[in-house]
């Protein structure tokens, strides 16, 4: 087949693409280390060692705000439509790049340290376990909406120290913003998530300052007091630390998980490793991370002159695709790619990023993930699914619609 007919068929306002996007991007792959993406304007790549170098290469980044007006590289003014969507992720540790990005993960990294998420794990655990016990008196349930959403959304509020009873309102924020980053987004939709982007900052401001009048030791607390060499975050900074917490901790594990769990309930075997103990959760999660990835697409600018990816000479404010899904299954990488084998082990994958912007939030993932599958394989061996789950409009952030399953 001509490398244009396969381009053509990378559409991901296709559900059938979306259903299953695997033969088409390993299709790409194999045509193509990259290529030009005419709906999107993106040279985009499609191999491991390409992707991997380009999230570790500093002549990229993810911005270029820092170093060139939107006219100097031919881009438009961000659209005041979207003004309180822009504001929330100003400060994000995944929109900044030196020295803005090195000063705030610095300050962020004094309080969400190794120990920091260690101690977390008594409560991650208890909440693992309530909702378990819930969904076995159901027993038959939707694994994202009874378990996963709830979990991840309860973990993220004991963290931060927001209430509780105010999980939903987090919920809903995170699942209309998210919508943003796809590669093609309604007005409406748009509309939405800036409105949520616009309650969140209103809600996490009130929170800040409760949190100056009476602080509790927990996340947005500490974030307030935290100072190194006298610098410390500001209210707008802290605001979007925390919701790139929420938004990208929260979606990256419970899709993760659904997307995971699917894979193991089609493949028995596999699932049957994890029961007997043969693998245990904390390798196999790495797996899932990698098989059926929850970010399928990530992106770069480039800064200086000079780079080329993928054989392609790039100008500054070129922008560069990374398709995850097509290099987490590159066979020059990893042996028998397209299999599912939770012993495979392997965690140098890029579920989590890589260079500057490696995830920060990683080993609360892993902990949430290797807690939540161990309870699932010891409380439920026989865990089946009970119809079949259908994904997602989305591609960017691939999930599951639902994950109905019985015991």
């Amino acid at each position: 087949m001509a490398l244009a007919d396969i381009i053509a068929r990378f559409d991901p306002a296709d559900p059938a693409f979306i259903a299953d996007p695997y033969p088409v991007l390993n299709e790409l792959r194999e045509a193509t280390p990259g290529f030009w993406n005419e709906r999107t304007g993106q040279w985009t790549i499609t191999r491991f060692a390409d992707v991997q170098e380009t999230l570790r290469d500093r002549r990229l980044g993810r911005a270029y705000t820092h170093r060139y007006t939107h006219a100097e590289v031919g881009k438009p003014e961000p659209d005041p439509r979207w003004a309180s969507f822009h504001q929330h992720e100003q400060w994000s540790l995944l929109c900044l790049e030196p020295p803005d990005h090195t000063r705030i993960r610095r300050l962020v990294s004094k309080v969400f340290t190794p120990r920091a998420v260690a101690a977390l794990r008594p409560a991650i655990e208890g909440y693992s376990t309530e909702l378990l016990d819930r969904c076995e008196g159901l027993g038959r349930f939707d694994l994202l909406r009874d378990y996963a959403q709830p979990y991840s959304v309860a973990v993220i509020c004991s963290m931060l120290g927001v209430p509780r009873s105010d999980t939903q309102l987090l919920l809903d924020w995170s699942h209309a913003i998210v919508k943003m980053y796809e590669l093609t987004t309604s007005d409406d939709v748009k509309a939405s998530a800036n409105r949520a982007a616009a309650e969140y900052i209103e809600y996490t401001k009130a929170l800040i300052a409760d949190k100056r009048r009476q602080p509790d030791g927990l996340l947005v607390s500490e974030l307030v007091r935290v100072e190194d060499e006298g610098d410390v975050l500001t209210e707008d900074e802290i605001v979007s630390t925390t919701m790139v917490l929420l938004e990208a901790g929260h979606e990256a594990t419970v899709n993760t998980l659904g997307n995971g769990t699917r894979a193991l309930m089609l493949h028995r075997d596999q699932w049957d490793r994890v029961v007997r103990g043969e693998v245990p959760a904390k390798v196999a999660i790495e797996e899932m991370l990698r098989w059926d990835a929850p970010l399928q697409l990530f992106e770069r600018w480039v800064l200086e002159e000079g780079v080329a990816i993928a054989g392609q000479p790039l100008a500054v404010g070129q922008e560069v695709a990374m398709l995850f899904g097509a290099a987490e299954r590159d066979p020059r990488r990893f042996a028998d790619a397209d299999r599912f084998d939770v012993g495979r082990g392997d965690t140098a994958h890029i579920g989590f990023g890589g260079g500057i912007h490696f995830c920060v939030g990683a080993p609360l993932a892993r902990q949430e993930l290797d807690v939540s599958l161990a309870g699932l394989a010891a409380r439920f061996p026989n865990l089946h699914l009970d119809g079949a789950p259908a994904y997602l409009p989305n591609f960017v952030i691939r999930g599951l619609d639902g994950l109905r399953v019985a015991v």
